[in-house]
């Protein structure tokens, strides 16, 4: 070996090892034996570091760190639940995130970090030595939008080899979100693991679309397309969207997979902008769900989603009756934005003796809530 080589590759071990030993590695987030967690964040130069997470109350509520000695600032949360948490750090005014951590998931164009306090409350969302299914991404060809569209597919354990039909739940995701959101922010593909494994739930394909008619899948992976119009958020309820899921994404689902065909063995649900798509679908195809799930979600006979007509509203929630629905099931939280609307669909269908489930919950208009919704209504369908 050359002996310059030599030297060149000696200063190199002697610089890394330097590295190591100044000190332990900077463990952020650290979740700690009472339940509390402690961020860190090194940043000598900052003047100011502060952490915003999904536990605060108030949107936009932001902590300061205390900065030490060695450049390394930290904080440690009061005891919270066993929970998913997200959060981000700010510094002198800018957000990041925690470079020690490489849990990161994304909510539409918002990046957060994850950390999850363990606990008989989170245990369904973890990550266990069990079998589990299998997460498709699946482009499929949509005349109704004029676009081939991507979604996720979920089927369960043991689907490859069992030569089984299955159900199949249609699972939606809210405004501002993508084909990718049950699946990250969700923890869908964990929470059905942990359910089947269980006993809970049945064994079932999940079908995760993109509610978003405008696009064809999550940012960065739909292909560029030439003078792209700024969507208008109107256009969330004009029929596209719910169009193309009847009669684009059913049938390539039921063509391509395993499936029980008939209407009790197919499900739908959705959060938000999906609990507006999940009551258009089966408002107009009456036939075509025995299972129906209505997240943060309410009446809406708001004059922005077109010319509502209470008349025609009450023939289409008659027809779901008469076809027979084995499950109506609608959850909201307590503090949600859109409580009120919740209460006046309760209400509507309540004048009209339509029987259907309520979950109330504490919190608000939050993924923390939804993920408990897909937990519990998960085990109620198909049985």
């Amino acid at each position: 070996m050359c002996l310059g080589i030599y030297f060149i590759m000696v200063a190199t071990v002697c610089h890394v090892n330097a590295q190591f030993q100044r000190g332990p590695r900077l463990v952020s987030p650290e979740v700690n034996e009472d339940k509390t967690i402690t961020f860190r964040l090194l940043a000598p130069e900052a003047d100011k570091v502060t952490v915003s997470g999904n536990w605060m109350s108030g949107w936009g509520t932001q902590v300061d760190l205390a900065k030490g000695d060695s450049g390394i600032w930290s904080f440690t949360t009061e005891v919270l639940p066993a929970e998913f948490y997200t959060y981000s750090f700010n510094v002198n005014g800018v957000k990041t995130l925690d470079p020690s951590n490489s849990q990161v998931v994304r909510d539409g164009t918002r990046f957060e970090n994850v950390v999850i306090v363990p606990g008989k409350e989170s245990n369904v969302y973890t990550v266990k030595n069990i079998p589990h299914g299998k997460l498709s991404k699946v482009w499929y060809s949509s005349p109704s939008l004029d676009k081939n569209r991507r979604m996720y597919v979920y089927t369960p354990p043991g689907y490859e080899g069992s030569g089984k039909k299955y159900p199949v739940f249609y699972l939606i995701h809210g405004a501002g979100g993508d084909e990718d959101a049950w699946t990250t922010l969700g923890r869908a593909p964990y929470i059905l693991d942990n359910l089947i494994e269980e006993g809970k739930a049945e064994p079932m394909i999940v079908v995760m679309t993109n509610g978003n008619p405008w696009s064809a899948a999550a940012p960065g992976d739909e292909p560029a397309v030439e003078n792209a119009e700024t969507p208008d958020i109107t256009q969330m309820a004009r029929g596209g969207f719910e169009k193309s899921l009847v009669n684009d994404v059913i049938p390539y689902i039921e063509k391509n997979y395993r499936t029980l065909t008939d209407k009790n063995h197919r499900a739908i649900a959705g959060l938000s902008m999906g609990g507006m798509h999940t009551q258009n679908i089966t408002n107009s195809n009456p036939d075509k769900f025995g299972y129906i799930g209505v997240m943060s979600m309410g009446l809406m006979n708001d004059p922005r989603w077109g010319n509502y007509d209470v008349e025609d509203h009450k023939k289409q929630v008659l027809s779901i009756q008469k076809n027979g629905v084995k499950l109506y099931w609608i959850g909201c939280g307590k503090e949600d934005f859109l409580y009120e609307g919740v209460t006046n669909l309760r209400k509507f269908y309540d004048d009209l003796g339509f029987k259907y489930e309520y979950r109330e919950s504490t919190g608000g208009h939050t993924w923390a809530n939804w993920r408990i919704y897909l937990s519990e209504l998960a085990p109620k369908l198909f049985r």
